[in-house]
């Protein structure tokens, strides 16, 4: 029986990718160089702001400490001025919350965004629809890394095999997996099915309320 439902942040429950390309590019060219297509951001974005930011120096061939330290500091500084700015919630979202909460079952969220970031967006778009939320933190490992996600088990007193890891990357497959919880792949996101089903996810949705169906079955 599933009891806690774990979602990751962009690309899963919030549509971030316009966000994400807005603020890389915009510390891009204040560094002096080129902005880079937003298509390209499915794939920089997923393992947090450090790597995402190398990712992009990377594609430009400019991934130096000097770089990475003038386009990282840009980066966050603008985006934690606006956390809501060109994002939005995916469709069925909130009806997909209300359902599982009518349940009783317990919601969180698992973001490699960083901490302050990833509460103030959840806050302005989902209020206090989740029951826990938690963002990357310095010295503390992420996703895939299954510690976090454990820990929000252990919070709520509930085992991993009764818990369903949702996320739009391999990532959040291999978190789920790595935590030995299940993991559910969704297509609404950043990335494709076969990506899913290279790294073994156990559930793909395409429909937010399909989750609700494979909560179903688990009981």
């Amino acid at each position: 029986m599933i009891k806690l439902c774990i979602f990751d942040l962009d690309g899963t429950i919030l549509d971030t990718l316009s966000a994400i390309a807005y603020f890389g590019n915009n510390a891009l060219v204040k560094c002096g160089f080129p902005a880079i297509d937003e298509a390209h951001y499915k794939y920089f974005a997923g393992d947090g702001r450090i790597i995402l930011v190398h990712r992009m120096l990377e594609f430009l061939g400019a991934d130096t400490p000097e770089n990475y330290k003038k386009v990282s500091e840009l980066y966050d500084f603008e985006y934690e001025k606006a956390p809501n700015f060109k994002t939005s919630p995916f469709d069925g979202i909130g009806s997909l919350l209300s359902e599982l909460k009518s349940r009783g079952i317990k919601t969180a969220v698992l973001s490699n965004k960083p901490d302050n970031v990833a509460q103030d967006a959840v806050k302005i778009f989902f209020g206090d629809s989740f029951d826990f939320v938690q963002g990357a933190v310095n010295n503390v490992r992420s996703k895939p890394e299954p510690f976090e996600a454990l820990k929000i088990c252990n919070k709520f007193g509930i085992v991993p095999s009764e818990t369903l890891f949702i996320g739009d990357t391999n990532v959040d497959i291999l978190t789920g997996k790595n935590a030995k919880m299940h993991a559910c792949g969704v297509l609404w996101g950043f990335r494709s099915e076969q990506e899913f089903l290279d790294c073994g996810a156990e559930f793909i949705v395409s429909n937010p309320m399909e989750i609700v169906s494979i909560i179903q079955n688990q009981m």
